[in-house]
């Protein structure tokens, strides 16, 4: 059990290309297969809960650690180098080991540049199969526990469904968050309104 067979991500995804920048569609599609796999071997193993924690430790990994997502994304860095570095990772973090199959076989194909895809797809395919919504929400510091409690209430209050929040931290913020509901862009900082100011400004100018 846990085994990830190359053919299940079809041909594809098994030619073992050296090319870490395709193109963003590409990355998308990559990713999108990866995490299709993915998500219905542990739904087949009832292993969601295993894989949603999993998933946000990877999104938490990639938000806080500028070199590992240099490293994943790094056509510099030997196939063999990331092979070890995610096993490593994987290991430290006691990803399942679906997972960490996962990420050693896309670290075989070169195939660790869609892990930030990869990450948002699970996201959005476990928030669907537990009836949530995933808000991205951006702050200027780190919210607490009451912060987030009363950011999430608001969200179910407004769109009538339980929601999970995927917070990030930009320090460049001027206070206020950015907060993205599938396609609504709600922000109420104030370094957006600025720039919204300036670019009135040169309109009018």
């Amino acid at each position: 059990m846990g085994c990830v067979p190359e053919a299940v991500f079809g041909r594809g995804l098994a030619s073992g290309r050296d090319d870490v920048s395709e193109p963003a569609s590409m990355s998308l599609s990559i990713a999108s297969r990866y995490a299709q796999a993915l998500f219905e071997i542990s739904k087949e193993e009832n292993a969601l809960k295993s894989l949603e924690a999993d998933t946000d430790a990877l999104g938490a990994a990639l938000a806080e650690s500028p070199a590992l997502s240099e490293m994943i994304a790094s056509p510099m860095v030997a196939r063999e180098d990331q092979a070890r570095a995610m096993a490593a990772i994987a290991a430290k973090m006691g990803l399942s080991t679906v997972t960490a199959n996962t990420l050693a076989l896309m670290a075989s194909k070169r195939r660790l540049f869609v892990l930030p895809q990869l990450v948002a797809n699970l996201r959005a395919r476990i928030a669907a199969e537990k009836g949530e919504v995933t808000a991205d929400v951006v702050s200027a510091s780190k919210l607490s526990a009451a912060q987030t409690k009363a950011l999430v209430a608001t969200l179910k209050a407004k769109i009538g469904k339980d929601v999970k929040l995927n917070t990030t931290v930009d320090e460049s913020l001027i206070g206020g968050l950015i907060v993205k509901l599938g396609s609504t862009m709600i922000d109420t900082s104030v370094k957006a309104k600025l720039a919204a100011l300036q670019n009135a400004m040169k309109e009018v100018g």
